[in-house]
């Protein structure tokens, strides 16, 4: 395992216990992303780094029961907690790396991932693994229920203009990765990009 990855597993395998409790408030703003998404029943969706899977519910009641739905993440702990919230009845839950998904090329129609961009070791590759996993057409959300700002005054930091989330430096990312932006929203109360995979 790569020194990224241990820090990100160590930096979440602290914090799972109570991350839930920490962000309670969250479950509408990620219900308002996933229907962003534009899913449809039968769908077929990945939530990348599901972490304690909050956003397993709203996929789940936007695909019903024919669609498929998996929550990946890297830490362990993060997902005994998906499912001590009973959460792994609203999708599969995978032990595994975004960078090297267990799936088959084009076989979702959409990938929702809630706070990973800025945990991803190497971004540009990364995003084209999910693009691999993604139908052509198939969309991806980027998302973060605090905007950039806020997150930034949560954790003691400043905003930069290297920041990968901006939205200049996010579409290059993306467009180099074979995703079109199609919308960009950052403020207080969230942040969501949504891309689209090009053929």
């Amino acid at each position: 395992m790569s020194d990224d990855h241990t820090h990100v597993q160590e930096f979440f395998t602290a914090r799972a216990a109570d991350w839930d409790r920490r962000f309670p408030d969250d479950g509408p703003a990620y219900a308002a992303a996933v229907a962003e998404l534009g899913l449809r029943e039968g769908g077929r969706v990945l939530d990348a780094g599901c972490g304690t899977g909050r956003a397993l519910p709203a996929l789940r009641g936007a695909v019903g029961r024919s669609g498929v739905v998996l929550g990946a993440d890297l830490t362990p702990a993060m997902l005994r907690e998906a499912a001590r919230a009973g959460r792994d009845r609203d999708g599969a839950l995978l032990l595994t790396d975004v960078a090297r998904l267990p799936l088959r090329s084009s076989s979702l129609d959409a990938v929702f991932a809630a706070g990973l961009i800025a945990h991803l070791p190497q971004p540009g590759e990364n995003l084209r693994e999910i693009r691999r996993v993604v139908r052509p057409g198939g969309t991806l959300a980027l998302f973060h229920p605090v905007g950039r700002a806020a997150l930034a005054a949560r954790q003691g930091r400043r905003l930069t203009p290297d920041d990968l989330r901006a939205e200049p430096n996010l579409r290059v990312l993306l467009t180099s990765a074979g995703w079109r932006m199609t919308s960009y929203v950052d403020e207080d109360t969230r942040f969501l990009a949504l891309a689209v995979r090009d053929a």
